[in-house]
Formats: structure tokens, C-alpha cells, sequence
């Protein structure tokens, strides 16, 4: 097969391969012959915030001269994205020789009637494969969904977890109340294995501690004291941590996402865990480490943030609200928001409309059956905004509008839904190589 082909092999299987036990994904991974033996893992689960958490720390072990796998979903752009080994995406090339590999393994599985691997269980036996062969010493795992359940929950003997924010997300799967959905995040939680996490929800730390505990693993709270966010600008921002021996420490980020501190103090936290004595190295590290629509700037004045939640909608509000003092006074705030059929869309338009001063929205489609169709967000919008909501039926129609209509001095921000992100993400490279 070549990569068209093998990524067409794995799409497809969305469609028909159903979710497996923990113990079947053990047995997957013996089939690939083990391949998390002698690694140092470290299991990162949460609501918002896991996949910047992995991206730091993935940056911060490569700068210490360790050879890092980083594992996450969902992707962007390529579905290679999921799988790092460093700074480098799996090749197109490496791609195809490992899902060649562990579809011969899944086809032995099959013969011995043990079911197929599912999507997302087939892509992380291709990244545990592709770390092994690649002899990384590290592996960071970035959870797909919930914790308890999921594949890669499989690994039973971590080196560290991190649970990072918890908010009401998947609640049809996880849990209608933050103690449920906590419980089944502290799911990684493992005998003995040391835990950092967010103690920003009491209700969900209540459950994080409990869980410990009751597992005897030591647990390292971050509360929101922890840091302090001490200059922003236009581009970036300062922020202060101190130590037990009262020593001030400051840190920068290329971002003005005021929710990013916290992310980059979890994985400090977790660095001294790791590799135990910091380096000087390590500031300018972060100073130039950023992740995918996170609050990135694609093009000038146009930020794209994977924001598809309300926790993560108020966090995007509260960055975008500590940006008004660097918008030109003549400029002009535009929203460009979607959304997927499962999410609480209508209490995110409503929030939005609240709290973020948009003088234009737009909204579309995005492309899967499961988007919501524009139309009805235009209604919701107008039911809470006397600002303009214009339709635009495909993402490449929004994307061309909101880039036509943007002056110099105006603000666009992108979010609702991280199809929506990705599709703007391939749109605003393409523009920018014209």
C-alpha cells in the first residue's frame, strides 16, 4: 500500500472496528511484540489543556538530549501529527512501513477471532510500534477520551501520570456531573505512580486526591496560585512561579492564551519529576515551544484556538478579553464559529455572545455529517447579538469572506470546533503560499 492508501485502511475503520477492552489492547500490543517495554511513559488525561501539557514537556525532554515519542489526537491537518518522535512527524514513508507492520498484526489478531483494532487502538499500536523500532527512551501518551477506558490506558506501569483541567465535555460518555467525569480521568491513576494535576475544580481534585489515595500514589496539586501572570503583549506572555525556597522564577510563552501558564507549570512540574534539577535551558525552551491552534496566529490578526467546549470557550473569552488593550481602537472584532452536533453549542453561542464583543460573526459548516448546519447557528446567534451573523455554507467560502472583509486593523478569531480549525489551518497555508 502506499500512505493514501494505509490512511484510507485506518479511516475506515471509524466506521466498522468497535471499541475493545483494555485487556484486548494489551494482547494488540503483544502481537507487536511488547513494544512499551523498557520505556519511560508518562500518561497525560484531561479535559482542556493535555495536549499543550504533552507538546511542553515533549519539548522540554528533547531539549535535555532525551529522545522523546509524543502520541496525541486529534490531528489538524495529517493524521501523522499524531505521532513525533522529537520535533519530527512520522514520515510519510515510516508511516507506511509500520501501519504494514501492525496490520499484519491485526490480521493475526482477526484469525485467532480476537476483533479488529479499532481507529484509535490500531493508530496507538503504530505509535508504540514506531517508538520501539525508533528506541525513544521516552514516550508521552496523550489520552483520547475520558482515561479509565481508554486504549491507552492499557500501559500499566507509567513513570508518571498528569491530569489537567477538568471540565463538562463527552458527558454523554463520561459522566453528566465534574465528579464523574473526574473519576473516570483519575482512571489512569496507578499504584505507586506519582500524579500532577490541576486542583483548580475542588469537585474534581476531591475525586483526583481520593483516588490517589486510595492507590498510594503521591499527588502534587497545581493550584492556580502556583503562577502568575506578570506582562502580556500583542504576541506573548510573562509569567512568575516560585519554589519552596521562595525564589521567583520567570517564564515566557509565544502566546497570549492566558490559560497556557497553568499547561506549562503541569509539565515542569512533571520535568522535575523526570529528570529532577532544572536547566537554564528550559526558559528559552518554552520561550519558542507553541501548539497548533492553541491561540496561534495563522496569519496576521487571525487566531485560531481549538476552543469546542464551554470550559475551553471561557478560557478563549478571558484571553481574548485580556487583548483589548492592543487592538487598534478603530478595529474590529470577528468571530468565525462552527460547531459538531454533540457539543452544548447553543450555551457556547450564548456565552460568546456575553462576553465576547464581536462586531461581525460568521459562521459555517464544517465538513462531516456531525456539523452543525449554519442556518440554525445564525438563529441561535441572533437570539443573543444585535451584531451581524453572516452564513457562509462551506469553511473555504467563510475563510475567503472573513479574509476579505479583515482590515489591518481588525481581530479575527476562529473557533467552536477543531474540524473547523483544521480545515482553516490547510485554507490559511495555502493563502499564505499565493
Amino acid at each position: 500500500m502506499n500512505y493514501e492508501e494505509a490512511v484510507n485502511y485506518i479511516d475506515r475503520l471509524q466506521m466498522f472496528a468497535k471499541k475493545h477492552s483494555l485487556d484486548h489492547t494489551r494482547v494488540f500490543l503483544s502481537y507487536l511484540g511488547m513494544p512499551q517495554r523498557e520505556k519511560k511513559i508518562i500518561h497525560v488525561a484531561g479535559t482542556n489543556g493535555k495536549g499543550s501539557v504533552c507538546r511542553y514537556l515533549q519539548a522540554l525532554l528533547t531539549g535535555e538530549g532525551k529522545k522523546t515519542g509524543l502520541f496525541t489526537s486529534p490531528h489538524l491537518v495529517t493524521i501523522r501529527e499524531r505521532i513525533r518522535i522529537g520535533e519530527e512527524m512520522i514520515s510519510e514513508e515510516q508511516f507506511v512501513r509500520i501501519f504494514e507492520e501492525v496490520r499484519k498484526a491485526a490480521g493475526e489478531m482477526e484469525k485467532e477471532g480476537l476483533g479488529h483494532p479499532t481507529y484509535f487502538e490500531f493508530l496507538f499500536g503504530m505509535a508504540m510500534k514506531f517508538f520501539d523500532e525508533e528506541e525513544a527512551e521516552y514516550i508521552i501518551l496523550e489520552t483520547g477520551l475520558g482515561g479509565r477506558l481508554d486504549a491507552t490506558n492499557s500501559i500499566e506501569h507509567p513513570d508518571l501520570t498528569v491530569i489537567t483541567s477538568i471540565g463538562m465535555d463527552h458527558t454523554e460518555i463520561l459522566g453528566d456531573t465534574i465528579e464523574k467525569i473526574a473519576a473516570e480521568k483519575a482512571g489512569i491513576i496507578k499504584p505507586g505512580v506519582p500524579l500532577i494535576c490541576d486542583a483548580t475544580d475542588e469537585k474534581a481534585l476531591g475525586v483526583l486526591k481520593k483516588t490517589a489515595e486510595n492507590a498510594g500514589a503521591e499527588c502534587r496539586e497545581i493550584s492556580e496560585n502556583a503562577f502568575k501572570i506578570m506582562k502580556i503583549t500583542g504576541k506573548d506572555l510573562e509569567f512568575s512561579t516560585s519554589n519552596r525556597y521562595d525564589d521567583t522564577a520567570m517564564w515566557k510563552l509565544p502566546t497570549t492564551a492566558s490559560y497556557q501558564p497553568m499547561n506549562a507549570v503541569l509539565a515542569l512540574e512533571a520535568m522535575k519529576r523526570l529528570v529532577k534539577e532544572p536547566t537554564a535551558s528550559w526558559r528559552k525552551i518554552l520561550e519558542t515551544t507553541s501548539w497548533k491552534g492553541r491561540m496561534e496566529e495563522a496569519l496576521p490578526g487571525i487566531v485560531l484556538d481549538g476552543a469546542h467546549n464551554m470550559p475551553a470557550v471561557r478560557a478563549l473569552a478571558k484571553s481574548i478579553r485580556m487583548q483589548e488593550k492592543f487592538r487598534s481602537p478603530d478595529g474590529k472584532l470577528i468571530v468565525l464559529f462552527s460547531a459538531v452536533k454533540e457539543k452544548d453549542y447553543h450555551e457556547m453561542i450564548r456565552f460568546v455572545c456575553r462576553e465576547i464583543p464581536a462586531d461581525l460573526i460568521v459562521v459555517t459548516k464544517i465538513p462531516d455529517e456531525r456539523g452543525v448546519n449554519p442556518g440554525e447557528l445564525q438563529k441561535d446567534f441572533a437570539q443573543w447579538t444585535d451584531s451581524r451573523v453572516v452564513v457562509k455554507d462551506t469553511v473555504k467560502e467563510a475563510c475567503s469572506y472573513v479574509t476579505a472583509c479583515k482590515r489591518e486593523q481588525d481581530q479575527v478569531y476562529c473557533f467552536g470546533s477543531l474540524y473547523l480549525v483544521g480545515e482553516m489551518e490547510t485554507l490559511l497555508r495555502e493563502a499564505a503560499r499565493c
